[in-house]
């Protein structure tokens, strides 16, 4: 019996250690979920030469998009994908830095994606716990990086 239990606490000493943490799983989740959200942000506006708008609520840690109507209405897409939130409940949006805004720390940013794509690049940093991803979307083209870390410049 001691035998067996011994051997079930060697077990558990090598296997829990190598469990992802949580946090961590929702910051790289979240990281990539925003990275495709503005990869997809931008085929769309391209493909259909409309124009959509990715807010970024510093805040509250959340995203909205909108569909931008000819008419400058703010539209809900009906897309699933569009209508999710990009940032998971725990991780934040620590700043974004932008061309012309220059680093936001708090408030809402708006993205603008046009017919000609996103025409700015921008920086986004994420924050789990200790741990930072960052998200670069580069200007035109649809390119977006996710990496770990706090990354001050496009690399």
């Amino acid at each position: 019996m001691m035998v067996v239990i011994v051997i079930l606490a060697i077990s558990a000493a090598l296997v829990i250690p190598r469990l992802p943490d949580t946090e961590a799983g929702k910051l790289k989740s979240s990281a990539r979920n925003l990275a495709s959200g503005i990869r997809f942000l931008n085929d769309q506006a391209v493909i259909t030469k409309g124009v959509y708008r990715l807010q970024l609520n510093l805040t509250e840690s959340s995203t909205r998009i909108s569909k931008i109507s000819a008419t400058g209405e703010e539209l809900t897409p009906d897309d699933q994908f569009i209508s999710r939130q990009l940032v998971e409940e725990g991780i934040s949006i620590e700043d974004v830095t932008d061309p012309q805004l220059g680093r936001v720390t708090e408030g809402e940013v708006l993205i603008h994606f046009g017919p000609g794509g996103n025409r700015d690049g921008i920086i986004i940093h994420l924050k789990g716990g200790k741990q930072h991803y960052t998200v670069i979307a580069y200007p035109s083209g649809g390119k977006v990086k996710v990496l770990e870390g706090y990354q001050e410049a496009a690399s």
